[in-house]
């Protein structure tokens, strides 16, 4: 009897090893690697041997790249709600092979890259609805797995053409692709019109011929800037021989009816203008309504009193956008009153303190206090901002827009998602291989050695520009504050530098250069806390030969290029004549970017491995 028992638990040991492997990796454990590199994302508790079918996390402010390879490997997963996000990166292939998925709602992220679908591990794909709109996608690749598919939203991105196998969806019942540049052709590269019950393609650059009935069937604005398209009438008309006073009949109203639509027209014209008006003064006194109740608030909750004494009614100028309307009033309510909701964390620099806010056309920005203005005449500032917006390099932000409001005066520039360089080297995992977020054309990591080299030559050239001078005056600008906090990092890992003072053009270019050395020193080391002393004691430390002890741990990681060390000890060499405590000793920044560029002649393209 005892040898059965056993010989039973054996067999229980072979037939059954699937769910006790189920029970080693908890499903929760994969989603919370899944997520690592995600701020704002709480990791979900549950139990051991659950699986997890559904992830919905809508509008938490989650921002940073998911490891959707590892999410991949929820072998249960079917509905993933993660919209309105500041989610970033490419979502690789392995993602797409889980067969359980059902259900995706990726929109209004910062996603982007290629769309590179494929196959499932076993089966076909049983997905059914996917909306990737108002994100950063440039292609889609192998959309023709996806032969569940019901609903395709992909409008909103930068896809140059119609994705290959979309006319093979033979279940698709909604489309659209609107505000993307497609080409294509109608109706050979969409599904089968017949089918669909709505459709859109507005701004593409679509041509064909199609029935008109489609046109009546999906209405004007599916169709609006769409590319050239024709509408063919189904219906054919027979001519016949009229009788001479049917030709005169004819005649007549041919002559009277465009005389009547003209009289129509310009009555017509005349009743939307002034109703036009009294609609643009019924919005403001709403929005200057709205500005004061959140200013209200804000004063409530806050300190912050400047803005009472603001003018509601003073124009925003948009230098970018000279066609943009905008007041106080409207940067009020989008920056909910300059309350502490909508400040940043870091408060302004020399400049004062820093909102928040999202204009119009879904325009993220910062409004920025120039409380250095305060005593400056409204010509003055005029002047002063009008000079500042002419500053246009790829590596300075430039200003899109300012309001003088009484004594406040206030600048607009672009929100930068990844935020400045101190939280882009200190806060975040920069020199921490992931092998998702390599780059398929160079081979590179974000925030290597190439991709530090890549934004310190940047950072270089923005200052080269500011001191060759500016506007055609030949007199330099000065930054005076040059430091991490002060550049900004775009999506494409591009440095912007931020925070230019024109209106007192504080200190020389000398000193820029100094200043630029001490960034460089903290680049180079990882080190914070820079002063006098520290820079003293590491360029002592540089003059002893000891050039490996100060480079940063993270850019020593295994696998590196031989070569590497030698352009970091270039590096620091370029920082050491930056930092001579004899200004005279110090190189130009011009010829600084020339030093930098020796130390890695090939630039290596960091762009993609931003995403």
């Amino acid at each position: 009897m005892r040898n059965l028992l056993v010989l039973f638990s054996l067999l229980c040991f072979s037939f059954f090893p699937i769910s006790l492997s189920i029970c080693n990796s908890s499903d929760y454990t994969i989603l919370s690697l899944a997520f690592r590199q995600v701020s704002g994302f709480k990791p979900i508790q549950g139990d051991r041997c659950e699986q997890i079918h559904n992830i919905t996390l809508p509008s938490r402010n989650l921002t940073g790249s998911v490891s959707w390879a590892v999410l991949g490997n929820l072998s249960s997963l079917s509905y993933v709600d993660l919209s309105n996000n500041s989610l970033l990166g490419s979502i690789p292939t392995q993602f797409w092979s889980v067969p359980s998925l059902e259900h995706i709602n990726l929109a209004r992220n910062k996603l982007g890259g290629a769309l590179r679908l494929g196959p499932v591990r076993r089966g076909r794909s049983s997905l059914e609805y996917l909306n990737l709109s108002r994100n950063r996608f440039t292609s889609a690749v192998n959309i023709s797995y996806l032969e569940a598919l019901e609903l395709l939203d992909v409008s909103h991105n930068k896809i140059s053409s119609v994705p290959v196998g979309l006319k093979n969806l033979k279940k698709l019942k909604h489309l659209d692709l609107s505000h993307n540049s497609m080409h294509g052709r109608l109706p050979q590269d969409l599904p089968p019109l017949t089918a669909l019950r709505f459709l859109n393609i507005s701004y593409n650059n679509f041509s064909g011929e199609v029935n008109a009935s489609i046109l009546k069937k999906f209405g004007k604005s599916a169709f609006i800037k769409a590319g050239s398209i024709k509408f063919l009438n189904s219906s054919s008309t027979n001519s016949t021989s009229q009788h001479p006073k049917k030709n005169k009949r004819t005649l007549l109203l041919a002559i009277l009816i465009p005389i009547s639509a003209i009289i129509l027209s310009l009555f017509l014209c005349t009743l939307c203008m002034f109703t036009t008006k009294r609609i643009k003064k019924q919005q403001f006194k709403t929005t200057e309504k709205k500005a004061k109740d959140a200013i209200a608030l804000a004063i409530e909750d806050s300190e912050t009193g400047w803005v009472a004494e603001a003018k509601c009614t003073a124009p925003v100028v948009m230098i970018e956008k000279p066609l943009m309307q905008l007041t106080f009033a409207d940067l009020a309510v989008a920056a909910s009153g300059f309350g502490r909701e909508s400040q940043l964390a870091e408060r302004g620099g020399r400049s004062g303190p820093a909102y928040r806010a999202v204009l119009p056309g879904d325009l993220h920005v910062v409004i920025r206090v120039v409380e250095s203005a305060h005593d400056m005449s409204d010509p003055e500032a005029v002047t002063a901002f009008r000079n500042l917006g002419e500053l246009r390099h790829p590596n300075i932000l430039p200003l899109l827009g300012y309001c003088i409001s009484g004594r406040e005066k206030l600048l607009i520039y672009e929100y930068m998602e990844r935020g400045d360089l101190h939280r882009w080297l200190h806060e975040l995992p920069a020199g921490t291989p992931n092998p998702e977020e390599w780059d398929d054309d160079t081979g590179e990591v974000t925030g290597d050695w190439p991709t530090r080299h890549h934004i310190v030559l940047g950072v270089a050239r923005g200052l080269a520009f500011l001191h060759q001078g500016w506007a055609g005056s030949g007199r330099p600008v000065t930054h005076g504050h040059l430091v991490l906090s002060n550049i900004l990092i775009g999506d494409d890992l591009e440095p912007r530098i931020a925070d230019i003072g024109p209106l007192d053009n504080a200190g020389t270019p000398e000193g820029d250069v100094y200043q630029f050395g001490v960034v460089l020193f903290e680049l180079m080391t990882g080190q914070t806390g820079w002063d006098e002393a520290l820079v003293n004691r590491v360029r002592g430390l540089f003059k002893e030969g000891k050039e490996l002890d100060l480079l940063d741990d993270r850019l020593l990681i295994d696998g590196v290029e031989p070569d590497w060390q030698r352009q970091m000890v270039g590096c620091l060499h370029v920082s050491y004549l930056c930092t001579a405590q004899s200004p005279e000793k110090r190189p130009t920044m011009q010829q600084v970017v020339g030093l930098v560029k020796d130390i890695r002649p090939v630039s290596i393209a960091t762009s993609s491995a931003a995403s």
